[in-house]
């Protein structure tokens, strides 16, 4: 089989003259958290990117396939967005919110313009386990009410909270957390009770949530958050109608329907702009980070004037949310989508890809499933197709082979056997082809 190749591109990326790599390593040993993990038997160190494409120390260029953990959104260094944080950075880079700014007030107007219904009022904070922290605050203040239900299988962030609101024991330490968090099962049709043949799977995978609230809970819940798909998870698409019926059980329980838009936001599903609205829903209350801001520290949530009152009651601050920089860069990533269509450049590249996936799956045993929506896709990897057992060393194995060829890939599920593919939205037709024919070789090797 033929070695895949690159398509080419324009960018001469500079000459490299820092330290090398090995000497990175060896500082971020030393100096760096320990807890911090590294892809790669040989980790490999990133200097330049543009657009979809980065490049190591040595000049070899790769294809970001996982838009730095879907954080890339409308490509690495886009001019746009390079320029409007350049402009600000030279007239001020930080005011905090106790004074005006244009920036933060035509951000924000520019966001709520996106959202339906009445989403309308936006809080900027740094992380999305920070946008995450503020949203379970503010269900709970608002309802009255301290329960939350969310999902097995789901990432919602590393901060006290948010590890209670996750269900991965990869991700959580054995501390205190999980304090009023109950966990419904996963509406999983790969691997879950009900299939993709079953046309009530939403319904019935809801009902879990209904019996979660009655056996639980004392009846009345502060609110149900989850990924509109989930990422870290493994790319799992919810059934049709499993939002809609969970939505009316909390709804009735007293509760607030909290959408997490960390990594399905943005355009990213192709079809919608936000997850969310691909399940025929509005929630209460939307948090947003990572392609918010294409790699700059920047989230938000964005909720209803009615539930945003909660807050006016005692004082809330975050110094840097809403600083002019990123507000900045926030609005230009917004702009860029617009202009050069990346929703919709999602939807024809990702229904390409996904189509090319169902080819290899039906050539390679070793793909158990392939899903997804636009440019957040997953192909999950198992030892046996009736077993469903995970191919964890095989996807490692896979990983390897395909950053040999030049594509960065992720990884993600309890037991890291899925592959994740969502590169920048701007990826071009022969980037795609690039991505299938390294998929192929990769497979077809091990």
């Amino acid at each position: 089989m033929t070695t895949p190749i690159l398509p080419p591109t324009t960018h001469k990326p500079s000459a490299y003259t820092g330290p090398s790599a090995e000497q990175v390593l060896a500082l971020r040993k030393q100096f760096v958290n320990p807890g911090v993990f590294l892809y790669y038997k040989k980790p490999i160190m990133l200097v330049e990117g543009k657009m979809q494409y980065v490049w190591d120390e040595t000049g070899k260029r790769y294809l970001d396939g996982l838009g730095g953990i879907v954080t890339i959104s409308v490509g690495h260094c886009h001019p746009h967005v390079v320029a409007a944080a350049n402009k600000q950075n030279e007239t001020l880079q930080h005011s905090t919110t106790i004074y005006l700014h244009p920036n933060l007030a035509q951000f924000a107007e520019k966001l709520a313009s996106k959202m339906p219904g009445d989403l309308k009022v936006c809080y900027f904070v740094n992380s999305g386990s920070e946008a995450n922290d503020l949203e379970l605050l503010m269900a709970r203040a608002y309802t009255g009410n301290y329960d939350v239900i969310a999902l097995r299988n789901s990432y919602h962030g590393g901060n006290a909270a948010t590890m209670g609101a996750t269900a991965h024991s990869t991700w959580k330490f054995n501390v205190p957390q999980t304090f009023g968090v109950h966990h419904a099962a996963v509406p999983d049709p790969y691997r879950g009770a009900h299939g993709r043949n079953d046309p009530d799977a939403g319904k019935k995978y809801a009902a879990d949530v209904k019996q979660l609230i009655d056996f639980a809970t004392s009846g009345q819940v502060a609110g149900f958050i989850a990924e509109s798909i989930q990422g870290v998870g493994g790319v799992v698409v919810f059934p049709d109608g499993y939002l809609k019926h969970t939505y009316e059980h909390v709804r009735a329980a007293g509760g607030l329907r909290i959408a997490d838009e960390v990594q399905s936001g943005f355009g990213r599903t192709g079809t919608h702009f936000w997850g969310f609205e691909t399940q025929g829903v509005i929630p209460d209350i939307v948090t947003m980070a990572k392609g918010i801001g294409n790699g700059c520290p920047l989230a938000a949530v964005v909720t209803t004037p009615q539930v945003a009152s909660v807050l006016s009651k005692k004082i809330h601050f975050n110094t840097f949310g809403g600083n002019p920089v990123v507000c900045a860069m926030g609005k230009a990533v917004l702009e860029v989508i617009e202009r050069e269509k990346l929703q919709e450049n999602s939807l024809k590249e990702g229904g390409y890809v996904l189509a090319g996936l169902e080819k290899l799956k039906a050539k390679h045993n070793l793909i158990g499933d392939v899903r997804g929506k636009g440019l957040m896709l997953g192909i999950e990897l198992v030892k046996d197709r009736e077993t469903k057992e995970p191919a964890k060393a095989e996807t490692a194995q896979i990983l390897e082979s395909a950053r040999e060829m030049g594509l960065l890939l992720g990884k993600g599920g309890l037991h890291g056997s899925i592959i994740r593919f969502a590169p920048p939205m701007c990826i071009t037709r022969a980037d795609s082809d690039f991505m299938l024919q390294v998929f192929d070789a990769a497979f077809s090797a091990v």
